[in-house]
């Protein structure tokens, strides 16, 4: 009886949470296919891809202005670029060093997990008085890159974190035994093992980084990146294009998460196989 009331009872609230979850992209993509009459309408009068070819500068102009994506979606593709590169080193690092217990361990893994914590409203504030109290000019590669870091970095040491956890230490004793240097056997032992979790470390650095706004809308400085040009434009008059670029934008995250499960089939295709040598 319970069984009858309960199986019913999951499968609606996973549909209900799915439509909750997806619906707004729905929406999003739904109103992105409308014509060129003005704003968002619903229902459809007509369908169009013309907010598609206005956003890629394919269609007439018009008074609708076009989103300031150039510019600046190449420096949020270049601040998480560099975000990810630096937060995930140093995740690898930090994960690597807390593999032996040392003295201030503790207080150095809430030292790093803090950035995390805090508000990101008030840490950008914070940021932006320090820069005018030190003379420090805001820009997107120096202040902001300096608060994605301390942002993303827990994330990236988490993850590298639960790899190492689960790292079989004989296989590096092995190496080291046969007298391989420290840094060849991480470099041809220890890092094709972790490799999937650099890449999870590594995915959501970019991610995190790509996406913020709390932290940029402070010290950003002059130049724009695309969330703040997204929210300025927004700010003044609702217009498809943005919705239109809500969908491309999804796309491009969901090739992103293509690729690393591709690359992530990849390498546990062959970490399988070394295993299964291993045991032969």
């Amino acid at each position: 009886m319970e069984s009858r009331i309960l199986r019913p009872t999951l499968a609606l609230y996973t549909v209900l949470f799915l439509l909750f979850l997806y619906g707004p992209m729905i929406v999003l993509t739904i109103l992105s296919f409308q014509s060129a009459d003005g704003g968002p309408q619903f229902p459809i009068r007509e369908w169009s891809v013309y907010w598609y070819e206005h956003l890629l500068g394919f269609a007439e102009t018009s008074r609708v202005s076009q989103l300031p994506v150039g510019d600046s979606l190449l420096r949020s593709i270049v601040l998480a670029f560099m975000t990810t590169v630096v937060s995930t080193v140093l995740g690898v690092m930090s994960a690597e060093a807390f593999r032996t217990r040392f003295k201030g361990s503790g207080p150095a893994f809430y030292l790093i997990i803090l950035g995390m914590m805090v508000p990101g409203v008030l840490v950008g504030l914070g940021m932006a008085l320090l820069s005018n109290t030190l003379g420090i000019a805001r820009a997107w590669w120096g202040t902001s890159f300096v608060l994605h870091v301390v942002y993303t970095y827990p994330f990236a040491f988490l993850v590298m974190l639960a790899i190492f956890n689960r790292f079989d230490r004989t296989v590096e004793e092995a190496s080291l035994s046969l007298g391989v240097s420290p840094a060849q056997t991480f470099r041809r032992v220890t890092f094709p093992i972790i490799f999937p979790g650099v890449l999870s470390a590594m995915l959501f650095s970019f991610t995190l980084s790509y996406d913020e706004f709390a932290r940029t809308l402070f010290t950003a400085g002059r130049d724009l990146t695309l969330p703040l040009a997204i929210y300025g434009t927004f700010s003044v008059e609702i217009y498809p294009n943005i919705f239109a670029f809500g969908v491309l934008t999804t796309l491009f995250s969901f090739t992103l998460l293509v690729i690393y499960g591709l690359l992530m089939k990849r390498f546990t295709s062959k970490a399988s196989r070394y295993s299964g040598q291993e045991d032969a």
